[in-house]
C-alpha cells in the first residue's frame, strides 16, 4: 500500500526535507559572513575541519574500511577533490559574489547535471523528455549567468553564478564516478575517507587563513551564523542527506531540493539581502520544469522497465510460448518437462526473436539488442542511465 510505505519511512522523508531546509538557509548566513567578517577561505577552512571530525570516525572503526581495494583509493581520491575544491571551495567562493536566491536556484540544477555527466562517461539513448528537461535546466542557468551581459566581471553577480553552476557541475561528477563504492563500502564509510584526504590537502594552508582572525572577537551574531555553517550547515545535514538518500530514491532527493531555494530566498529576502525579480523568476520557472522532467522521465523509465511483458500474443495461439502450445506442456514421453516459469528448459535451445520473459527479442545473430536488460540492472542503481 502506497500509504502504508510512505509511512514506514516517514523519517527518511524529513531527513531530507530538513537536510535541504538547513542546507537553503546557508546561503543566506555565507553572503553575511563574506560580506562583513570573514573570507571565504576561512569558512571553507573551518567546514573541512568540523565535517572531517564527525566523518573520520565511521571511516576508522568500520570493518567496511577492510574491504577497500586500491582502485577504490584511486577512485576516492580524485571525488575528494571534487568535492572539497570542486564543490565546497567553489560553491563558497560564488555564494560571495551572487545572491542567496541566485545561488540556491542554481544548485538545484544537481539532477540535470548528473544525466549529462552520466551520458558523457557512460553512452546510452534517453527519453526525449528528459533531454527536453536538461535543456530547459540549461536555458535557466544561462538567464542567470548572461542577464546583464556576455562578460563576466571579475567579482560580479554574474562571475559568482558561474562558481556556484561548476560546484553543480563537480559535485554531479562526483555523484556518477563514486557510485560502485558507495553501494559496496557505505555512505558513512566513504564519507569519511572523503575527509580523511579532504583533511591532508587543506592542512598545509590551515593556519595561513586561520590564525590571523580572533574568532572570539567576532560580533555575537557572527559567531552564531559561523556555528549554525558548521554544524547545522554542514555536517548534520550532510549526514542527514545520505541518510536520507540510502533509503529512498533519486526522485526523492531531487525533488526535496527545491525546498533549498525557496528557504534561501525566504531567508534572504526578510535579512534584506536580495529581492525576487523578474530573472530570477523566469530562471527559476525553467530549472525547476527541467528538473521535473529528468526526475519524471526517471521514474517513467522505471515503471517501464518493471513492467510485465506477456509472454506471447493472444491472438498467436501457435506462438512457441502460447500456454497451448505441445512444446511446453508436460509429456511423459519427452525428456524435458516444461519450466515453471513458461520459458523452455536448458535442454531446449533458445531460437531468435523469441521472447524470454521480461527480455527483449533477441537480434537475428542470436545477439541482446542494444539497451537491453543487460544493462537494465545498472541503470537502477540510480546513476540516471535509464533510457
Amino acid at each position: 500500500m502506497p500509504g502504508g510505505s510512505f509511512v514506514g519511512k516517514t523519517h527518511y522523508h524529513l531527513d531530507l526535507i530538513f537536510a535541504n531546509l538547513f542546507f537553503g538557509a546557508n546561503f543566506s548566513f555565507y553572503v553575511s559572513l563574506t560580506g562583513n567578517y570573514l573570507d571565504f577561505q576561512q569558512i571553507f577552512m573551518l567546514q573541512v575541519f568540523s565535517a572531517a571530525l564527525f566523518f573520520i570516525p565511521f571511516a576508522l572503526f568500520s570493518r567496511y574500511s577492510y574491504r577497500l581495494t586500491w582502485r577504490d583509493a584511486g577512485k576516492i581520491v580524485l571525488v575528494t577533490l571534487l568535492v572539497v575544491y570542486g564543490w565546497m571551495y567553489l560553491l563558497l567562493w560564488g555564494s560571495s559574489y551572487t545572491t542567496p536566491i541566485d545561488a540556491s536556484v542554481i544548485a538545484t540544477l544537481g539532477p540535470a547535471f548528473t544525466l549529462i555527466m552520466d551520458h558523457l562517461l557512460h553512452p546510452h539513448r534517453y527519453l526525449p523528455g528528459r533531454l527536453v528537461g536538461v535543456l530547459a535546466a540549461l536555458i535557466g542557468a544561462g538567464i542567470l549567468l548572461f542577464n546583464e551581459g556576455f562578460e563576466l566581471t571579475h567579482g560580479s553577480r554574474a562571475e559568482g553564478n558561474l562558481f556556484v553552476l561548476l560546484a553543480v557541475v563537480a559535485i554531479a561528477i562526483n555523484t556518477v564516478l563514486i557510485k560502485p563504492q558507495l553501494e559496496r563500502l557505505g555512505t558513512l564509510v566513504v564519507m569519511g575517507w572523503y575527509y580523511i584526504i579532504g583533511l591532508a590537502v587543506t592542512a598545509p594552508f590551515f593556519w595561513k587563513y586561520i590564525d590571523h582572525t580572533d574568532f572570539l572577537r567576532l560580533p555575537l551574531s557572527a559567531q552564531a551564523e559561523l556555528a549554525y555553517i558548521l554544524i547545522l550547515g554542514t555536517v548534520l545535514p550532510m549526514y542527514l542527506l545520505y541518510r536520507g538518500t540510502e533509503k529512498l530514491t533519486s526522485v526523492h532527493t531531487a525533488l526535496y531540493r527545491y525546498i533549498q531555494p525557496v528557504a534561501a530566498g525566504l531567508l534572504a529576502v526578510t535579512r534584506g539581502q536580495a529581492h525576487f525579480n523578474a530573472v530570477n523568476l523566469t530562471a527559476a520557472g525553467f530549472i525547476f520544469t527541467g528538473v521535473i522532467l529528468v526526475v519524471v522521465g526517471y521514474r517513467l523509465s522505471l515503471h517501464r522497465l518493471r513492467r510485465p511483458r506477456r509472454l506471447s500474443s493472444p491472438s498467436s495461439p501457435s506462438s512457441p510460448l502460447s500456454p497451448l502450445s505441445p512444446s511446453l506442456s508436460p509429456s511423459p514421453d519427452s525428456g524435458h518437462p516444461a519450466s515453471a516459469t513458461g520459458l523452455p528448459d536448458s535442454g531446449t535451445p533458445l531460437q531468435p526473436n523469441t521472447p524470454r520473459g521480461d527480455l527483449p527479442p533477441l537480434r537475428s545473430d542470436g545477439r541482446l539488442p542494444l539497451y537491453s536488460a543487460r544493462s537494465r540492472s545498472r541503470q537502477a542503481s540510480g546513476t540516471g542511465r535509464l533510457h
